[in-house]
C-alpha cells in the first residue's frame, strides 16, 4: 500500500481528527510515561508560525512517524519511514514528487522545523493533504524507485489510520503494551464517548480520571457523563 492508497482509504478530515484523538487519549490511559506513547494529540498546537492549529502525531521510537496538522484550510500529513530508499537521507535529497504538489496554503507546514531535522531537511517519505474545499485526499506525481510504490513506508506507518477500528487498535495495543484490554471500553473511546472513572478503571486500574487531567486538556477529549 503507497501513499495514493492510503489517499484512498484515508476518511474525512473530522473523522480523521476524532481517529487520532481517540488513539492519544486511549495510549495516555495505558501509558503514563509520555515519551513511550506512540500517539499524541494537540489541540491547541501552533507550530512555529503562531496560529491556533491541531496537531496528531505518531512516532514509534525507531525514527518513523507522521504529523498531520489540523488547520481551517484543511489538513496537511506527512509520513517518515527511516528505512525507506526514499528518505531524504539516502541521497541528500527529497524524493522527487513526494512534496512539489503541497498547495501553497499547507507550504508553511512543509518547512515546519518540528517535521524536519536539525539542518532543517523536511522528514517525509509520503505526503497527503486535503483542503476543506477537496472531495477527497491528494497526494503529488510519484515515479516510484525499483522497490515498488510500497517503498514510501506508507503502509506501516498509516495502518492505523487506514484500519481506523477500534479492533485494529485493540490488536496493536494489547501487543504494543503487552496488557489484555475491554473492547467495549476501546470501542467507548473511538466513539468518543465522555471518558469515566469506570472506562478508565477498565482500561487501566493503576489510573485514575483525575490523573489523565492534563491529557484531557491537551487532546480536547471530553469528559463527563
Amino acid at each position: 500500500m503507497s501513499v495514493h492508497d492510503v489517499a484512498r482509504h484515508l476518511p474525512g478530515i473530522s473523522a480523521l481528527s476524532d481517529l487520532c484523538r481517540a488513539m492519544a487519549m486511549l495510549d495516555a490511559i495505558l501509558c503514563p510515561e509520555w515519551a513511550d506513547r506512540w500517539h499524541s494529540y494537540d489541540a491547541r498546537w501552533s507550530g512555529s508560525g503562531g496560529q491556533p492549529l491541531e496537531l496528531a502525531s505518531m512516532r514509534n521510537g525507531s525514527g518513523d512517524a507522521y504529523s498531520i496538522v489540523f488547520s481551517p484550510a484543511g489538513a496537511y500529513v506527512r509520513g517518515f519511514d527511516h528505512e525507506s530508499p526514499m528518505s531524504p537521507y539516502v541521497d541528500d535529497a527529497l524524493w522527487p514528487g513526494v512534496l512539489d504538489d503541497v498547495p501553497p496554503v499547507f507550504l508553511p507546514f512543509v518547512s515546519e522545523p518540528s517535521f524536519g531535522d536539525e539542518a532543517g531537511v523536511p522528514l517525509v517519505t509520503a505526503c497527503l493533504w486535503r483542503r476543506t474545499t477537496d472531495s477527497a485526499w491528494c497526494t503529488g506525481d510519484i515515479d516510484f524507485p525499483e522497490e515498488g510504490d510500497t517503498a514510501d513506508g506508507a503502509d506501516y506507518v498509516f495502518q492505523l489510520l487506514v484500519a481506523g477500528t477500534p479492533d485494529a487498535y485493540l490488536e496493536w495495543a494489547e501487543d504494543y503494551y503487552e496488557v489484555t484490554l475491554d473492547p467495549a471500553a476501546v470501542r467507548h473511546v473511538y466513539a468518543l464517548r465522555p471518558l469515566t472513572a469506570e472506562v478508565v478503571a477498565a482500561l487501566n486500574p493503576e489510573i485514575t480520571l483525575a490523573d489523565l487531567a492534563d491529557d484531557i486538556e491537551e487532546t480536547g477529549y471530553p469528559v463527563g457523563g
